[in-house]
C-alpha cells in the first residue's frame, strides 16, 4: 500500500502543478492581451483621427504627417464604409475576395469609430490573436506531459511489480521443491511399511497438492503455454476441493451447459483463480453461505461467474481489490486477488473484475476468456 500511496501522492502533484502552470499562463496572457487590446484601441483612434485630418486637409494641413501615421498601421485589419454601407477602403486583409463579410462581422462585434460621414470598423490584429491562444496550446503541451508522465510512472509500477511476482514465485518453488519431494519420497516409505494404514491416502493426497502449489509457482515465474482444455473439468475439480475443505454449511451451486466447453488455457492456473475466488468467498460468508460457479459458452467467448452471498465490498473498496498488498482480512498479503488478475489477462488475454457487489448480500466476480 505504500507504494500505491507514492503512486497517487505524485499523481496529484503533477496534475496540482499542471493546474497551476495553466492557470499562471492564463493569468499572464489576460493582463497581456488586456494590455495590447488597449494599446490596439489607441493607435485606431490616432489612424482615425488622422483620417479625419485627411478628409479635411487643405493647403495648410501636413499631408506628410497624416499619410505617415496611416501607412504606419501594418497590423491591424481596418475596413473604411462610407455613409451608404459601401467600402471606401480597407487595410491589412489577406482575404480580399471576402471583405464585405468581414465588415459585417466587425459591425456586429462593434469594433467601430465614426469619423465623419465614414465608419472606421476594426480587428485584432493577427499577433493578439496568436496571443490568445497560446495559453490553451500551452495547457494542452501541459496535460500531455501530465498524461505521459503518469502512464511513464504506472508502467515502471508494473515492470516492477511483475518482476517481483516472477522472482517471488520462483524462489517459492524453488523452495518448496527439495522438501516435497523428500515428502514424497517419506510417503512411498510409509505405504510399503504400513500397506493398510487409513492415513497415508490422506497424506499423499496432501502432498501431491504441496506438488501442484509448487508447480503454479513455477508457472507462474514464467509464460506457460496454454493447449485446449474443458473448463468443466476445471470448475469441476475446484467444486470437488472446496467441498472436502469447507463445512457443510457452505452450499456449492453448478450452472454449467450441457456440453463441454473447451477453451485455450493454463488448466493448472486457471484452476488456482477459480479456487481463489471461491476461498474468499467463503472467508466473505464466514463459513455460511452459498457460492453459484456459472460458466457460459458465448460466440465469441467464455464467461465464468462466481457469485457468493457474503458481506460484500464497500464502494470505496472495489477500485482496489486487485492491487498487490490490499486487502480487508487481519491475516493475508493481498495478493491472491492481483495474481488471479495477472493469470487471466496476461495469460489467458481475458478480464476479470467486480461485475455486482452490495453490502450485506454478496459479491459476483465475472471472468470473461476468448476463445
Amino acid at each position: 500500500m505504500q507504494w500505491t500511496d507514492r503512486i497517487r501522492q505524485v499523481k496529484i502533484v503533477l496534475v496540482a502543478t499542471a493546474v497551476a502552470i495553466a492557470l499562471a499562463s492564463l493569468l499572464v496572457s489576460h493582463f497581456l492581451v488586456r494590455d495590447l487590446s488597449k494599446e490596439e484601441l489607441h493607435r485606431m483612434r490616432i489612424w482615425a483621427e488622422a483620417l479625419h485630418s485627411l478628409n479635411e486637409a487643405d493647403e495648410t494641413t501636413d499631408l506628410a504627417l497624416v499619410l505617415s501615421v496611416m501607412e504606419g498601421n501594418n497590423t491591424i485589419p481596418v475596413i473604411v464604409l462610407n455613409s451608404e454601407g459601401g467600402i471606401d477602403d480597407y487595410r491589412n486583409i489577406t482575404d480580399t475576395a471576402h471583405v464585405e463579410d468581414y465588415a459585417r462581422r466587425m459591425l456586429m462585434a462593434g469594433d467601430t469609430i465614426r469619423v465623419d460621414s465614414q465608419l472606421v470598423c476594426y480587428d485584432e490584429s493577427i499577433m493578439l490573436k496568436r496571443l490568445q491562444a497560446w495559453p490553451y496550446v500551452q495547457l494542452g503541451i501541459v496535460l500531455i506531459f501530465v498524461v505521459v508522465a503518469i502512464f511513464a510512472l504506472l508502467s515502471s509500477k508494473r515492470a516492477e511489480q511483475n518482476k517481483v511476482w516472477v522472482g517471488l514465485s520462483k524462489e517459492t518453488a524453488h523452495q518448496l521443491g527439495t522438501p516435497v519431494s523428500s515428502l514424497m519420497a517419506w510417503v512411498e516409505m510409509l505405504k510399503e511399511q504400513y500397506p493398510d494404514d487409513e492415513l497415508l491416502p490422506e497424506m499423499d493426497k496432501d502432498v501431491k497438492r504441496l506438488q501442484l502449489i509448487a508447480d503454479r509457482f513455477s508457472k507462474i515465474g514464467s509464460l506457460p503455454e496454454p493447449v485446449e482444455g474443458s473448463m468443466n473439468e476445471v470448475l469441476e475439480h475446484v467444486v470437488d476441493y472446496m467441498d472436502r475443505r469447507t463445512s457443510r454449511q457452505v452450499e456449492m451451486i453448478r450452472r454449467f451447459p450441457d456440453h463441454e466447453v473447451i477453451v485455450r488455457m493454463n488448466a493448472s492456473l486457471f484452476e488456482w483463480v477459480i479456487e481463489n475466488l471461491c476461498k474468499n468467498a467463503v472467508d466473505a460468508m464466514e463459513g455460511k453461505g452459498t457460492i453459484t460457479l456459472t460458466l457460459v459458452d458465448e460466440e465469441e467467448q467464455v464467461v465464468i461467474e462466481v457469485q457468493d452471498t457474503g458481506k460484500g465490498i464497500r464502494k470505496k473498496d472495489l477500485g482496489n481489490v486487485f492491487t498487490p498488498g490490499f486487502t480487508t482480512k487481519k491475516r493475508g498479503w493481498g495478493l491472491g486477488l492481483s495474481l488471479a488478475r495477472r493469470i487471466v489477462e496476461e495469460y489467458h488475454k481475458g478480464r476479470i473484475f467486480v461485475k455486482q457487489s452490495e453490502l450485506g448480500k454478496g459479491t459476483t466476480f465475472r471472468i470473461e476468456i476468448p476463445k
